[in-house]
């Protein structure tokens, strides 16, 4: 049994899902990947891929790809967007994976997935068509800020006459894909990188009723 702590107040109990999830692993696939756990604790961490998908429930790579432990290296936010490189006192957790994906890990492959019904997008969209229809989530509105990243992309794809806010959505969720590879070549490490034929960018769409993988 996973040890428990003791500071967590008596109506705090850790979710039983995870703890049986947790028994499965420990009885199932860890026994089997023990000796590979045992060598990355001593040597570290060796992924050559790093993926940028979105922290929606349904979208997993390490799933998704069937991966073992140590071969994914994983960033997940709303709507898997990637910022221009933007070198300032601010925080940025994407930016950071990304150094150290490209600087530390020395990753061969960056592959940016989206995925088809992202709320994320078709949030932006209905917000920005309808600019009454759907408060901000929170005095922040870190969500609405955040989704602007999608701005380049909308402007370069205009929706169509008549086409209907989801079918719109969907299309603009690929073309974002593309715009957050672009960039992605904003950061002078991954240009340089990619330039010189060490580190290829990629992107891929994932959807969710079929589960189909389109490369892009």
């Amino acid at each position: 049994m996973a040890d428990q702590t003791t500071s967590l107040p008596p109506h705090a109990t850790f979710p039983q899902r995870l703890m049986e999830g947790y028994e499965t692993f420990r009885s199932g696939r860890l026994p089997s990947e023990r000796a590979r756990f045992e060598e990355m604790a001593e040597t570290g961490q060796k992924p050559e891929i790093m993926i940028v998908a979105c922290c929606d429930s349904r979208v997993s790579p390490e799933v998704i790809f069937d991966a073992r432990p140590g071969e994914l290296f994983v960033v997940r936010n709303v709507a898997n967007l990637v910022p221009p490189f933007s070198p300032d006192d601010k925080l940025h957790g994407t930016s950071a994976a990304l150094e150290f994906a490209v600087q530390a890990l020395r990753v061969k492959h960056i592959v940016v997935m989206g995925h088809g019904s992202c709320g994320g997008v078709h949030a932006w969209v209905r917000r920005t068509r309808n600019p009454s229809a759907e408060d901000a989530l929170s005095p922040g509105d870190f969500i609405g800020k955040w989704m602007t990243l999608v701005s380049p992309a909308a402007e370069e794809l205009p929706a169509q006459e008549g086409e209907s806010d989801f079918d719109y959505a969907e299309r603009l969720a690929v073309r974002s894909i593309r715009n957050s590879i672009e960039n992605l070549l904003t950061f002078p490490c991954i240009n340089i990188l990619h330039g010189r034929g060490k580190l290829q960018l990629h992107g891929a769409m994932f959807d969710v009723r079929s589960g189909q993988l389109r490369v892009l």
